[in-house]
């Protein structure tokens, strides 16, 4: 059965936690080849929404770009709380935070497939950051 499976690293970081926050993240198809390379400036927020908002914004891309089933997506983060989050191994206790949870439950099942979250060292999601620290300079 032909479908794709991709790997995407996220990132979102805030200047002032809250501040000024921007988003990035990569899609690479299962033969390590660029898809997708995105970052921008999100507005005033904190880290964590950040993160979150970078996740739904990959989704979003991948629900939009994708014309062949996804079969599995493996989501590469650099923040412990948003994927242990995500896993649902942590309570998300703020409503605000809850309601991008919800947002990425609903593009998951749009998307199908298999979704994994990781975390993973920054220094393994370099480009990602990167794309959130140019958005910055825009």
């Amino acid at each position: 059965m032909m479908g794709t499976e991709l790997v995407v690293y996220t990132d979102g970081g805030a200047r002032g936690n809250p501040g000024p926050a921007a988003i990035g993240f990569l899609i690479l198809n299962q033969k390590g080849d660029e898809l997708s390379k995105f970052g921008k400036k999100i507005g005033n927020t904190t880290n964590n929404v950040a993160e979150y908002q970078a996740v739904i914004e990959a989704l979003l891309w991948i629900k939009n770009n994708c014309s062949t089933k996804v079969l599995k997506v493996e989501f590469n983060l650099d923040s412990k709380l948003v994927v242990n989050q995500l896993n649902g191994l942590f309570k998300i206790k703020k409503g605000h935070l809850r309601e991008k949870i919800l947002t990425i439950r609903k593009l998951e099942q749009e998307i199908g497939g298999n979704i994994f979250y990781q975390y993973v060292p920054r220094e393994k999601n370099t480009i990602a950051d990167g794309l959130v620290n140019s958005s910055f300079d825009k």
